[in-house]
């Protein structure tokens, strides 16, 4: 068995796309998935699954979700194994700074992170970095100036339904639930 995050984008925000976690549990369990547990109200799902492909897991995720609460949700679905990898990776500036905010952005496949870093495009250094491993970008800026990053506006770039962006803490925290 291998253990995977899921990271439903865009769900339990403003009042749209309302995802209750028991609710979601129980769909993933009609999937077949085991040891599945959920972690704050937007969208995080550790599960167990003997499958190992990504697309595959993803699909039958959005289809579930889909057909139980019948809203389309783009759902990132990485092995916990990579998502550690990627943090044992990530560069020295991130998480650190408390003024600034530190995010990772996880790519959903078939999309990958090359075409999100061209699409948004280079950061500004006076204003944020960023750095990508495998599927996640690491990316962190100083609070007093974030509205001045290339990257805040990410949510206006067409390819903003092929990635899900959650904070350092979040991260950190669905790795050691994890393990």
């Amino acid at each position: 068995m291998m253990k995977y995050v899921a990271l439903l984008r865009g769900i339990n925000v403003g009042g749209k796309n309302m995802v209750p976690m028991a609710e979601l549990k129980q769909v993933f369990a009609a999937l077949n998935f085991q040891n599945i547990s959920t972690y704050i109200n937007s969208g995080n799902v550790i599960f167990d699954t003997a499958a190992t492909d990504i697309l595959n897991l993803q699909q039958q995720c959005q289809a579930a979700i889909l057909e139980h609460f019948q809203i389309e949700v783009p759902v990132a679905v990485i092995s916990v194994t990579d998502l550690k990898a990627a943090l044992a990776h990530a560069p020295a500036w991130w998480g650190v700074a408390s003024e600034s905010k530190h995010n990772v952005i996880i790519v959903i496949p078939p999309i990958d992170p090359a075409t999100i870093i061209a699409e948004v495009g280079a950061a500004k250094p006076e204003y944020e970095r960023v750095f990508n491993y495998g599927q996640v970008i690491f990316w962190s800026a100083p609070l007093k100036t974030f509205s001045r990053t290339s990257w805040s506006k990410i949510t206006a770039k067409t390819s903003y339904g092929a990635i899900t962006i959650r904070n350092a803490n979040t991260i950190k925290k669905l790795i050691a639930l994890a393990e």
